[in-house]
């Protein structure tokens, strides 16, 4: 159906111009550049939920782990630390009316040889808001390489206003650009205790605010080797990592081995895994590793990924977890920046700098949007239950391409399509707007 203007009287296109020309006056709205906010071509799930959001920082100590960052490969010993981990925190909240919000801040690496850069992105939550309700549940973001929780607010806002309490882990990656590979190998093995840790330690944190017993995991990049491997998915003891850490320590953790265990969090719900690392060049945890993953899966990778590669990247996970039900959403022609907020000014000035964010194809705040529109189903049904959601993640069609829908008279342009029964134009998206991705679904094996 193409969107026409033809029959419109010519006064109603003199009073559009007219009331555009006067909104153009009006100041801009306080949400203006706020990534967990989305635009009107969302598709439907993306639109913030009820509740208002506070934040809050915490710093845990994870005492006496192995300093694989500074040690050497082999089987040299390596001294014991306490490893600090500030996690950021976004809740449900009670806010006082004319609070201001808060601005995030965080660095990157530039361009080799020049120093980071610092940035700042504004944000909807209010800094040590009282907490709303209790027995939320909990979602445990793990973010990319050299990457920080400051770039991921697009996400943990967004999913604090839909009543869950977000916890984002600052890893305290090495600079991976003037290290050995040694301590560039060092993620793979802090990643999964990172997570498996900050879980536990949150119970106690948390209290009552959370449902400790139901957790999902959502990771980035290294976050999503992390995620996977800390939801279940299991080291193979000849993967590509584990001569190069330090100590022998991943060695320690791997499949067959004492500790293997004590490398998964129990019970996690939920997992969802975008552009995830650990596939290449040889598979992390291999066949029988992925096939140990019994959580369900939401996989999220653009086909075109330089830095992670595709198809040992998302699309392996998605044929090897056969014990999950699992679904993978593919953006054709995106590469790996497709998790992160839309570039803040001062990441704007370089293209290497605007490339930590953005790709280049897909604008960021559009991927962003049907990313929470997906992840806000996939945690409904499999953390709340809500089974009327499932609808949003299993299409009639696969190629978002295919689908039509032939609207009613009198349908709204912008008009969500209603999927079910002569509807093939993917449920939530508006016409035109559901274009240049796949979404795959498979069921556990029986």
């Amino acid at each position: 159906m193409a969107r026409s203007n033809a029959g419109r009287r010519g006064d109603d296109g003199m009073i559009r111009c007219i009331w555009l020309a006067c909104l153009a006056l009006l100041p801009a709205p306080i949400h203006a550049g706020v990534p967990s906010m989305p635009g009107v071509d969302a598709p439907e799930l993306a639109a913030l939920g009820p509740n208002k959001v506070g934040f809050r920082s915490v710093l845990l100590t994870h005492k006496n782990q192995p300093d694989v960052e500074n040690g050497a490969s082999g089987g040299t010993e390596v001294p014991l630390v306490n490893r600090k981990l500030r996690v950021d925190i976004w809740y449900p909240a009670t806010v006082k009316n004319g609070a201001k919000p808060v601005v995030y801040r965080g660095s990157l690496w530039a361009e080799p040889p020049f120093p980071p850069v610092n940035f700042s992105q504004k944000g909807m939550a209010v800094s040590g808001a009282k907490a709303a309700g209790g027995k939320h549940p909990l979602v445990i973001i793990s973010h990319g390489y050299s990457n920080n929780p400051a770039m991921m607010t697009w996400l943990t806002e967004n999913l604090a206003s839909k009543g869950y309490v977000v916890a984002a882990i600052h890893h305290r990656d090495p600079n991976p650009y003037i290290v050995s590979p040694s301590t560039r190998a060092a993620p793979s093995f802090n990643r999964p205790r990172d997570i498996v840790f900050v879980a536990s330690e949150l119970r106690a944190v948390l209290g009552n605010l959370i449902d400790a017993d139901n957790v999902a995991l959502i990771g980035y990049s290294q976050g999503g080797y992390g995620v996977l491997t800390a939801g279940g998915a299991s080291l193979d003891p000849a993967g590509p990592n584990m001569d190069l850490v330090a100590g022998g320590w991943l060695k320690t953790f791997a499949r067959g081995r004492a500790q293997a265990d004590a490398m998964a969090l129990k019970g996690v719900k939920a997992i969802v895994a975008l552009a995830p690392a650990g596939g290449a060049p040889r598979s992390a945890w291999g066949a029988e590793g992925l096939a140990a993953l019994t959580a369900p899966l939401l996989l999220i990778h653009g086909d075109s990924d330089a830095t992670v590669d595709y198809k040992t990247g998302a699309l392996a996970v998605f044929g090897g977890a056969l014990n999950s039900d699992r679904t993978l959403l593919t953006y054709r022609q995106a590469g790996h920046s497709i998790a992160l907020n839309p570039a803040p000014s001062e990441m704007r000035g370089t293209v290497w700098d605007i490339d930590w964010f953005e790709d280049p194809i897909w604008r960021q705040d559009r991927i962003n949007a049907i990313n929470l529109h997906f992840i806000t189903a996939f945690l409904a049904v499999h953390l709340r239950q809500d089974a009327s959601k499932a609808a949003y993640l299993h299409m009639a069609v696969e190629n978002s391409d295919d689908g039509q829908w032939n609207a009613p008279a009198g349908t709204a342009w912008g008009a969500y399509s209603p999927g079910g029964e002569g509807v093939t134009l993917w449920k939530g998206f508006q016409r035109r707007h559901a274009q240049g991705m796949t979404l795959q679904h498979q069921e556990a094996a029986k």
